[in-house]
Parts: C-alpha cells; sequence; structure tokens
C-alpha cells in the first residue's frame, strides 16, 4: 500500500505496530514517542530540534558522524574511555 505525501493531524496511533514502513525524508512535529520501541531502524541524516531524549537507552548502534550540540558522540566515548 502505497501513501505517499499524505498529511495527518491529530491522529492517535497508540500501540500500533508497524513493520517494513519506508518514512523517509518524512516530518514529524509535536509527537510523542515515549515508550516506544525502534530495531532494526536507519536514521542516517536525521535530524532531532528540541527533543527530549531523558532516559533513552542506546545499544548496539554506529554513531559515526552522530553530532550532540555540535560535539561528535565518538569523541565523547573515546574521551569517557569507553
Amino acid at each position: 500500500m502505497t501513501i505517499n505525501s499524505s498529511k495527518f493531524e491529530s491522529v492517535s496511533l497508540a500501540e500500533a505496530s508497524f513493520k517494513d514502513v519506508n518514512l523517509k525524508l518524512s516530518s514529524f512535529t509535536d509527537v510523542n514517542l515515549a515508550g516506544s520501541s525502534f530495531s532494526d531502524v536507519s536514521l542516517a541524516g536525521a535530524t532531532f530540534h528540541n527533543v527530549d531524549l531523558s532516559n533513552v537507552v542506546i545499544t548496539d548502534a554506529k554513531l559515526d558522524g552522530m553530532l550532540i550540540n555540535g560535539i561528535l558522540v565518538t569523541e565523547l566515548l573515546r574521551v569517557y574511555g569507553v
């Protein structure tokens, strides 16, 4: 099924399950993903602004080129001794 260039407003998809979904070049504003889980996801080239990442856990991730407030995460981890 294809629904390219669609716009959704005030939609609740709570407890939904998505598999093999292409959201490339999509835009998300005022979205609540609290408690969500992501596996086998590509966020390469994604940009996050004004995001609450409290208690986010990232494991087994490729971090090359990832910046937080302009600082390379790989450099932070190197300095921290990881």
